[in-house]
């Protein structure tokens, strides 16, 4: 059973994944925002659900597409919006933008432009927990396409053969950037699961199912049980990146993706989310709303990196260390 408490924090947190993206989609249109823009929309319960299990000592290692897997994880919208502006005040000194945005005090490893580069960096992770014996664990997003790449594989075959407190967290949306994944659904979990380690299947956008898959693959990761692999399915809304036609696509698939799909809408109507009150939830809402238009107000007039710093933050000096 669910207390009310986690049942505001989940919504609130979807709620927030999924303004920020739309807001966001919105300034990047107007030319406001610099690089390239990813939007994780209809994908919020996964991140969210796993995240819930999380602690700010465990870790994640995330895609190209990752605001969703900060917010989830604690990352602030504040500092998010700065470091998606390139300012020196972002998470990551303006340095990373929004594909390799990453804010370690909160275990958040960075997003990754590089397909598949997340898995190897979660397994490091991973290992560190299980060598510290300090009962944290790892999450790796993976998504469909990078289902097939080599250093996924690698990093499944090292989380066995280690029992590495690992989770690899597959969000299936269909489309590895432009080509529509002709596997069938469960087939990425199948695979994962022929490495020895237990897999499931569930639907991507049903909150209380991917918690409870989350919740079983952490405990297990803690107990000394190794490695789990879930794949969750849930197609998305908008196009590899922002400004993608998706010419690719049927014409009518989007518009049922959107009416049978929505995560936000499923946790509503869900019965164990009954008991939350109307009133609560528009009060979140505009919370919600005045958090992002705070932040980006701040972020658009914050202080551009000097020239100075162009080659600080590239090499670490572990003399003495």
């Amino acid at each position: 059973m669910f207390e009310n408490s986690q049942l505001y924090k989940a919504y609130r947190d979807m709620k927030l994944i999924r303004e920020f993206e739309e807001r966001i989609r919105a300034e990047y249109q107007q030319g406001k925002l610099p690089g390239f823009i990813h939007m994780y929309r209809a994908q919020e319960a996964i991140a969210v659900a796993v995240c819930m299990n999380l602690t700010d000592q465990d870790y994640i290692a995330s895609t190209h597409r990752g605001h969703g897997h900060c917010i989830a994880k604690g990352c602030t919208v504040e500092d998010m919006l700065l470091e998606l502006c390139c300012k020196d005040e972002g998470i990551c000194r303006g340095k990373g933008g929004s594909m390799h945005i990453a804010d370690m005090s909160k275990g958040m490893l960075g997003a990754n432009a590089i397909v598949g580069a997340g898995p190897p960096i979660a397994a490091g992770a991973a290992l560190t927990a299980k060598t510290l014996k300090n009962g944290c664990v790892s999450v790796a997003f993976i998504g469909d396409g990078a289902s097939d790449q080599g250093t996924v594989a690698e990093a499944l075959n090292l989380a066995v053969v280690l029992n590495l407190p690992m989770i690899f967290m597959y969000e299936n949306n269909y489309y590895a950037e432009f080509t529509k994944n002709p596997k069938p659904d469960g087939r990425i979990a199948e695979r994962a699961g022929a490495f020895g380690m237990p897999s499931v299947c569930i639907d991507g956008s049903d909150f209380f199912a991917v918690y409870d898959a989350a919740k079983n693959a952490v405990e297990r990761g803690r107990a000394g049980g190794g490695p789990t692999a879930i794949e969750a399915i849930v197609p998305r809304y908008y196009g590899h990146f922002e400004g993608d036609a998706q010419q690719y696509r049927e014409r009518d698939e989007v518009k049922s993706s959107r009416s049978m799909s929505d995560p936000i809408k499923k946790f509503l109507q869900d019965p164990r989310s009954e008991g939350l009150s109307k009133n609560e939830i528009e009060k979140l809402d505009n919370e919600i709303s005045e958090l992002i238009e705070n932040g980006l107000e701040k972020a658009y007039s914050a202080s551009e990196p000097s020239y100075e710093q162009l080659f600080t933050d590239v090499y670490v000096n572990y003399k003495g260390h």
